[in-house]
């Protein structure tokens, strides 16, 4: 028997970099996995194929996360599919990085609705459906932290935002037995922000470790907090971050 066997989990951005081995590591532990996608359908489809070689079901859905229906929809369409929902991780994100006079209305209301709303109301609909035992963990940022160059204040405002929501939660949906948690990844090694790319070396310096982390290294944590070990941890935001906010 594995750590999460019976349990229904849905990880928004599932398709590709962190959210993609959220995935894969949560069925490896047992769980059945739904997942969300912006537009990669064969990414996605590979994610799924995985699951299912793990021996645990899997579905997944197209939903962009600035859709507030779409939001919703996905959350009830993995407790749909399952007969159940245990655990919601909001990893799917985006951002816009430059100086602030650059940012425009549109930059903003886009990042806003995606890094804070769609988590708001993702976990507002996952709580419907919880019972006792439920988790809800949130992907922020190590730039919630510590912005240690310019041009990120829309981004780490909204990631910061999620700070909040998981010490709010956490109080909520406490007394149901509901845990509420978030992790701020570092620099971490995706198609986003590869190792080799033009800034690595710059952000690989700004962390302890000197180095990018991996997208599993994140999983493991996201599993520790959907498992027994994370039954007496609640409303904490955990940096996975190689010592960036040091």
């Amino acid at each position: 028997m594995t750590a999460l066997d019976g349990k229904a989990a849905l990880v928004t951005g599932g398709s590709r970099g962190i959210g993609a081995a959220v995935a894969l590591r949560l069925a490896q532990d047992g769980a059945d996995v739904a997942l969300t996608y912006h537009s990669d359908v064969d990414a996605a489809a590979k994610v799924v194929d995985g699951i299912k070689a793990l021996g645990r079901r899997a579905w997944s859905v197209r939903a962009d996360s600035s859709d507030p229906e779409a939001v919703r929809a996905a959350v009830a369409g993995a407790a749909a599919e399952f007969g159940r929902l245990d655990i919601l991780v909001n990893n799917a994100g985006t951002g816009a990085m430059g100086p602030i006079g650059d940012l425009s209305l549109e930059d903003v209301d886009r990042v806003l609705a995606v890094n804070v709303r769609a988590p708001f109301l993702a976990a507002q609909a996952a709580a419907g459906l919880m019972a006792e035992g439920g988790r809800v963990i949130g992907i922020g940022s190590c730039m919630a932290e510590r912005v240690a160059f310019p041009g990120g204040s829309l981004y780490a405002m909204s990631k910061s935002a999620l700070t909040g929501l998981t010490k709010a939660l956490a109080r909520e949906l406490g007394p149901r037995g509901i845990n509420v948690n978030l992790i701020h990844p570092g620099p971490i090694d995706t198609d986003m922000n590869p190792a080799g790319g033009e800034s690595a070396a710059m952000q690989s310096g700004l962390t302890a470790l000197g180095r990018y982390g991996q997208p599993w290294e994140i999983a493991a944590t996201v599993a520790h907090l959907a498992g027994d070990g994370g039954r007496y941890i609640t409303g904490a935001s955990i940096a996975v971050d190689g010592g960036f906010a040091a």
